[in-house]
């Protein structure tokens, strides 16, 4: 109250502060969303995405993809593999696929799968000479042979197996393993085994008669 001043110059008085107050509010308002305005005006524009497949976990080599093993992501399009596949249920990875990394058909054995019969294990064997893989052909059928490289030793683990695949453009380094080259196998479960144990250890080649 101000004393002193007749009551209708005091209702005005405080009237006229009001009204600076809420044009001072009014003001700081309009201030913000005018900063919002040119922060967004500013901002560069939500990126084009497309929808790929990433692997839902680790995935190791010959693995056979269902629903579980992959989910779809939003992926920048700019940053998307060219070669991102579209489709993968039943499809077999010729190279490990990390947690994450979007699945490409490079990454994945062709049509030659088709060869397969009824109850065989597929099988990718990686050759430690790129070019012998080369001279494959799906519909091969050879024997696989185990060199030591410490001896010199060789011995034949698997015989007439069936090539399904020979892919290209597999990764080197962590992503697609260790050099050489992949092939893609149709083999019996016993041999599957007798296979991935002398891979560990020893050099595997191939000998065929066409």
């Amino acid at each position: 109250m101000l004393p002193g001043l007749p009551p209708t110059r005091r209702r005005l008085r405080a009237v006229r502060h009001q009204l600076r107050r809420r044009r001072r509010l009014l003001a700081a308002a309009l201030t913000a969303v005018a900063v919002l305005g040119v922060l967004r005006a500013l901002a560069p524009p939500e990126p084009d995405t497309l929808e790929v497949l990433v692997a839902a976990r680790d995935l190791p080599s010959g693995t056979r993809l269902d629903d579980g093993d992959l989910v779809a992501h939003d992926w920048p399009q700019d940053l998307a593999p060219p070669d991102a596949a579209t489709s993968a249920l039943g499809r077999v990875l010729a190279a490990p696929l990390g947690r994450g990394e979007v699945l490409t058909d490079a990454r994945v054995v062709g049509p030659g799968l088709a060869l397969a019969e009824p109850g065989q294990t597929i099988l990718p064997v990686r050759l430690p000479d790129a070019g012998m893989a080369t001279l494959l052909q799906p519909g091969d059928e050879v024997d696989l042979v185990a060199t030591d490289p410490g001896t010199g030793a060789s011995s034949i683990v698997a015989r007439e197996v069936t090539v399904l695949a020979t892919p290209r453009g597999v990764p080197d380094g962590p992503a697609g393993g260790a050099g050489g080259a992949l092939v893609v196998v149709g083999t019996s479960a016993t041999e599957a085994i007798d296979i991935s144990s002398a891979a560990l250890s020893h050099f595997v080649t191939v000998s065929w008669t066409r």
